[in-house]
């Protein structure tokens, strides 16, 4: 983000709006804001290019797609002389099951989130996918009992 950039009063209306229903019409977000449309374009426009908003895009649920485990893994990654932790984060990117993974410090190299159809798939994806590359020395798994909540940050200046 541009470091003269500021959001002002209309573009933290137009961010909650959004948030609350990412779907709803650009006249109808100018409407509750009492602009025209052609404005709601333009600052959401200069939202995107400022880097504030990244994309647009429908969320799934995985319970409605059928993966009713959700578990994050901590990875302790050991490399060789010939690997490299590009590498090893590469095969990871490969397992379609794990939507998340994130570099992080302290005992682990990798954390990531995985989505999997039950314990058994979960099992298998550890075994078979994630410890059977060879740099990665450790995992620990924690299921998630239930996601609390799931937000985005808050709008402000």
């Amino acid at each position: 983000m541009p470091s003269d950039f500021h959001l002002d009063t209309l573009d933290r209306r137009i961010l909650s709006l959004l948030l609350k229903d990412a779907r709803m019409p650009f006249v109808e977000v100018a409407r509750n804001c009492r602009v025209s449309g052609a404005a709601i374009h333009q600052r959401v426009a200069r939202l995107t290019e400022a880097g504030v908003i990244e994309g647009s895009q429908f969320r799934l649920s995985p319970k409605g797609l059928g993966y009713m485990t959700c578990a994050f893994i901590g990875i302790q990654v050991n490399l060789t002389a010939t690997s490299t932790h590009q590498e090893v984060f590469n095969k990871i990117r490969e397992i379609p099951e794990i939507v998340e993974c994130h570099h992080i410090s302290g005992k682990y190299s990798l954390l990531v989130k995985i989505y999997t159809f039950n314990n058994e798939h979960l099992k298998q994806v550890i075994v078979e996918r994630i410890q059977s590359i060879p740099e990665i020395t450790f995992t620990e798994t924690f299921i998630s009992l239930e996601a609390g909540f799931q937000r985005e940050l808050p709008v402000i200046s």
